[in-house]
This record gives structure tokens, sequence and C-alpha cells, in this order.
């Protein structure tokens, strides 16, 4: 057989990155609004990675048949890619994602990293303390942030350090968003050196019991994982500026409506036990009007990264897979 035309292959791009749009507006309504605000290229391409990222989160989350096993083949592709052997699996998803996404300095290296975080998933989940956390919500979420620099027009290797500490944040947010969620599904995120030996089955009964010790504890949890969210996200705003214009408000507007789940998670009093907080299309326009302070960082020089928030990292963010 031949190889497929170049107008085979403008097609299929053009209907992946079609699909992408639509489950970015069904099911990242936050990136989808921030993505109004990019080209239409960058937007593609940013919903393109959102949509692979959905599906392996999909599979490790037990929502497709076959997912763990997916998983683990999905890795052996880009590990061999990687290594510049030939691919032992053909993944569709993967091949389609990798074709459509228009940028050429995508590494591979963040891809295994987030299938590292997910197959990390499979079973009971019990984090043991602060810097398994970090390496956690790194391999989850800060691998999309470095993998989301390329997608953006930033070609700037200072800025990954920064793009990365965005991810990290968000993860952090979502892990508060979900605590209970998560304890249904027999993870537990917040580390032990936080709360003690609870369980994520500890955790689901102190839902019903939230002035218990236990539920007490998973609030002090609770508000430790968002000071350190915060400490992320202020972190990584200064390096906003490496991007295009377009893409430092998108991306500021996104990390800003993120943030503002940790907020409604604080004036609720921490009431993790009282259902997922979600923000509207009017907290949505706040948080966008309050991002338009970050274009400041344009006029000013970007400060050094805080290399200790990446301590916990060293092994992952060496040369190569930087």
């Amino acid at each position: 057989m031949g190889r497929p035309s170049h107008s085979h292959i403008q097609t299929q791009a053009s209907t992946y990155s079609a699909r992408a749009r639509t489950s970015l507006a069904q099911n990242g309504k936050s990136f989808f609004w921030a993505s109004k605000l990019l080209g239409r290229e960058m937007a593609d391409n940013a919903a393109g990675l959102y949509m692979f990222c959905r599906l392996v989160d999909d599979l490790a989350d037990g929502d497709l048949p076959e997912g763990t096993h997916r998983l683990g083949q999905i890795h052996a592709c880009l590990t061999a890619l990687r290594d510049g052997r030939p691919q032992p699996f053909t993944d569709p998803d993967l091949s389609a994602f990798l074709s459509a996404v228009t940028c050429s300095d995508l590494l591979v290296e963040p891809l295994i990293h987030l299938l590292d975080g997910l197959l990390f998933d499979q079973g009971n989940v019990a984090i043991e303390d602060e810097e398994a956390l970090i390496i956690y919500a790194y391999q989850v979420a800060g691998t999309v942030g470095r993998m989301m620099c390329p997608i953006l027009g930033c070609h700037d290797n200072r800025a990954r350090a920064f793009a990365i500490d965005m991810g990290i944040a968000m993860q952090l947010t979502n892990i508060a968003r979900d605590v209970y969620e998560d304890a249904c599904l027999g993870r537990r995120y917040l580390p032990a050196s936080w709360v003690g030996p609870l369980s994520a089955d500890d955790i689901k009964s102190a839902a019903q019991n939230p002035d218990s010790p236990a539920g007490r504890a998973v609030q002090t949890g609770l508000k430790r994982l968002l000071n350190l969210a915060d400490i992320y996200y202020r972190s990584a705003e200064p390096g906003l500026s490496f991007l295009p214009m377009r893409a430092h408000l998108a991306i500021g507007v996104a990390g800003r409506v993120y943030e503002r789940i940790g907020l409604k998670l604080a004036a609720g009093d921490f009431s993790w036990h009282s259902g997922r907080v979600i923000t509207g299309s009017a907290e949505k326009l706040s948080a966008t009007l309050g991002a338009l302070p970050l274009l400041r960082y344009r006029a000013r020089p970007v400060p050094e990264h805080n290399n200790y928030l990446h301590l916990p990292l060293a092994a992952y963010l060496s040369p190569r897979g930087l």
C-alpha cells in the first residue's frame, strides 16, 4: 500500500481538531473558556492535547474498556518512539494526536511521565508525603503545562519551569475539589504526613460525619493543599510573559478560573463533603477580568525560577526530560 496523500493527512488532522474542539467544549469548560482568547491554530492544538489527555485519563479511571492494558500499550509506544525503536503497537488515538498537533518540538518524554502518573493511579492510591504529591501533580498535570509551551508558540527553555508550576497548581486544585470522589475510587492524594493514616474508606465514612476527627483531618489537609497550590500559582504567573500576548492572557485566565475553585472551597469553610465545587459563567467572567493585571509581567524582567519548588522532580527534569 502507498503512503497516505497530503490531502488525506490534512483531512484526518481537520477531523481530529473538530472532535477535539467538541470534547473541550463539553468536558473542559474552564479551558474552553480560556481558549477563546487564542488564535485558531493554537486553540486547535491545545484542544488536541486536551482530548488526548482526557482519553488517557478516562482509561485510567476505568471509563473505557481495557483501560490499564491500553495505557500500558500507549506507554510502550511512547517509550519506543523516544528511544528511536520500532513501535510495538499502533494506537489509533495516539497516532491521530501526534499527527494532528502541528508543532515540531512537542517532546515525547513528558507524555511518558504523564502515563507514569496515570499508571500509578491504577489500584488503591495512598500518597505518603508532600514530595510524592508534587511528583504525582507533575506527572499528570505539570507535564501538560510543559507540553503547552510549544503549542502556544513559546520556544524559550526558561518558560518550561513556570509552565510546570501552573500545571502542578491546577492539579493540586483538582485534588482539593475531588477529595470525596477520589476516595470513592480508592484514592487518597492528601499525604499521610498531613492527615495521618487515613484510608480512602476512612475519608468516605468521614463525609457522613465531617466533624469527626477524620473529617477535621481532611479539612486541615485541604487547607494545606490549597496553600501549596497558591505557592505554585504565584510562581507560575511571572513566566506567562514568555508566551505570546494572547496565549499569556488565555493561560492567565485558565489559571485564575481554576484558582477560583479553591477560593470557593475556602469561602464554604472547606466543605469537601458537600459536593463538587464548580464555577459559573459570572465567576469565569470575574476571573477573566482578574487575569488582566497579569499582563503587567510583560513590562518586567522575568525573575529566576525558584528551583526549590522542583527539588522533588530532579529525576524527571533531566536534560532529556526538559
